[in-house]
Parts: structure tokens; C-alpha cells; sequence
């Protein structure tokens, strides 16, 4: 068994040297094409940061003061569902929710959310019937801003429009190139792996006569794909994980009144897509690989 590994190991490597070329752009394009798609995953989540409070079609906001007890909260929430024919939902967000909010929307300024804190309003939020009833539920701001134990009521502006259409525009534009330049990686490593069984088909038949099986031929070669896709996505997730922190960082320093400062993304998530970007890393490795191994096998 050792013996068995000595030698996948040792012709793997020896394959890695006699390819280096062909290796090294094909990790490149991994590596492009992995941290393009972790990119378009953390993108994708700044801006459902950035837009936390108007998911789902919500529409209105309505901030009840902190300390209302649940008859106050019932009343509020009455009052807003009375307006059945506008009103579809009032969802509450208790003073709890409200924090897990503010700490997702205040990631990169500690300072006003450490002000927030002690008197933090609760809210609901509130979805129109359809998308015709958003102007007349707008209409209705002055009308709920003056309900007991409401502090304010706010609707989006045009800057959560426009960041609601971004989000849209770069999200599939993003992955359809990811998944190309993915599909590029994989016909590399699939040319690496031709290139070297054609540059061995020698060995490869004297193997063959002597009995060796198609598995112990095809194993160095398939995981020679499978460590160029790894360390493809490895290279790719370090950078990826040095670029958020930079935008992070850069962030911390935007203008208060700038309307980005949640959109980052500062929770364990940049981790687990890296750990994604590894496993997607590896998979098209192994496919590439395998595919050309079995497919050149007869050489």
C-alpha cells in the first residue's frame, strides 16, 4: 500500500514538472474564476445587508417607541392592518430583532450602534397588497407617523431603488461569467491531463502489458486535476478574504450620510464560501481530470 502511494505521489509530481506551463494557467483560471464567484456570493450578500430592512416587497417601516408593551404593539399593528385593501403584511420585529438589525446595518460604526442600543425601537414591516398600492401606502406615512407610541415611519428612497437594481444587474452577470471562466478551468485541466498521458503513452502501454489496471494508470493523473483545482481555489479564497477585509476597512472611513456603511460583510460568511470555493475548486479538478484520463487512457 505504502509502496502504492510512493508511486502515485512520486508520477503525479513528476507529471506537475514535465506541465508546468499548462499547470500554472490552469490554477490561474481556477484561481480567477473561484474568487469571481466568491466575490459575486459576498456581493450579493452586502447588499442584502445594506437592504435588510426592505426584503420581501417591503415597502414601509414603522418604528414603534422602545418599552411599548404588547397592548401598545397590538394597537399599532391594528391600526396598520385596518387598511386591508393597501396592507397585505405587517410583520413585527420585536426589540431583540431590532438589535440583530442594527448590528448588521451599524457592522462597520460601533460607535452609533453603542448609541442606539440603550433605547432601541422596535418596528414593523410593512408590504404593500401589489406593487400598485405602494404610492397609495406611501400617501399614508403622515396618517401612521401620528398612531400612539410611533416614533417614526419611513419609506425607501431612491438610493435603496437604485442598490434593489444593482443587486439584480450584477448578481447574474457576475455568475454567468464565473460559471465560464469555471468551465474554462475544467477544459484546462482536462488539455494538462491529455497533454501528459500523450507525452507518457510509452509507459502507459509497457504499465498495460504488465498488468497494471486502468485505475493505478488513471490515479496520479486524476489527482494531478484534482490538487490543480484545490490549490486554485485555495489561492483564490486568500485573496478573496484579503479583498474583504480591504473593503471592510475602507468602509469604516465612507461618510456617515454615504448609505454604504452595511455594505460589507463582517459575520463568518466570507469563511464558508471559501469553504465552497475549495469544494467547487476540487470538484471541477477531479471532473477535468477524470474525464481526460478515462477518455485518453487508449494511447
Amino acid at each position: 500500500m505504502i509502496s502504492r502511494l510512493r508511486y502515485t505521489f512520486r508520477e503525479m509530481w513528476a507529471s506537475l514538472s514535465r506541465n508546468l506551463t499548462l499547470t500554472i494557467a490552469a490554477v490561474i483560471t481556477s484561481t480567477i474564476s473561484l474568487l469571481l464567484f466568491g466575490g459575486t456570493l459576498l456581493i450579493q450578500r452586502a447588499f442584502d445587508n445594506q437592504l435588510k430592512l426592505w426584503t420581501g416587497g417591503v415597502e414601509m417601516i414603522v418604528y414603534v417607541k422602545h418599552g411599548a408593551d404588547e397592548a401598545q404593539v397590538k394597537l399599532v399593528e391594528s391600526a396598520l392592518l385596518s387598511q386591508s385593501t393597501v396592507v397585505e403584511s405587517a410583520v413585527y420585529c420585536d426589540e431583540a430583532c431590532s438589535l440583530d438589525v442594527a448590528k448588521t446595518l451599524f457592522a462597520t460604526d460601533p460607535s452609533a450602534l453603542e448609541q442606539l442600543t440603550p433605547q432601541i425601537p422596535s418596528f414593523f414591516k410593512v408590504k404593500p397588497v401589489d406593487q400598485d398600492s405602494s404610492e397609495i401606502l406611501r400617501s399614508l406615512k403622515t396618517e401612521f407617523s401620528t398612531l400612539p407610541n410611533v416614533t417614526d415611519v419611513r419609506t425607501p428612497d431612491d438610493a435603496v431603488d437604485l442598490l434593489g437594481r444593482l443587486k439584480s444587474f450584477f448578481g447574474v452577470r457576475t455568475l454567468v461569467m464565473s460559471v465560464v471562466l469555471l468551465f474554462a478551468s475544467a477544459l484546462l485541466i482536462w488539455n494538462t491531463i491529455r497533454t501528459a498521458m500523450f507525452a507518457r503513452r510509452r509507459e502507459i502501454e509497457v504499465m498495460k502489458l504488465v498488468g497494471a489496471t486502468n485505475w493505478f494508470i488513471r490515479l496520479p493523473f486524476m489527482l494531478e486535476g484534482l490538487l490543480q483545482g484545490i490549490f486554485g481555489a485555495t489561492l483564490g479564497s486568500v485573496a478573496l478574504l484579503l479583498a474583504n477585509d480591504n473593503w471592510t476597512n475602507g468602509v469604516k472611513d465612507f461618510p456617515v450620510n454615504s448609505g454604504l456603511k452595511a455594505f460589507v460583510v463582517t459575520d463568518g460568511y466570507p469563511v464558508w464560501v471559501c469553504f465552497w470555493m475549495i469544494l467547487l475548486g476540487a470538484f471541477v479538478g477531479a471532473v477535468g481530470s477524470a474525464t481526460a484520463a478515462s477518455r485518453f487512457l487508449d494511447v
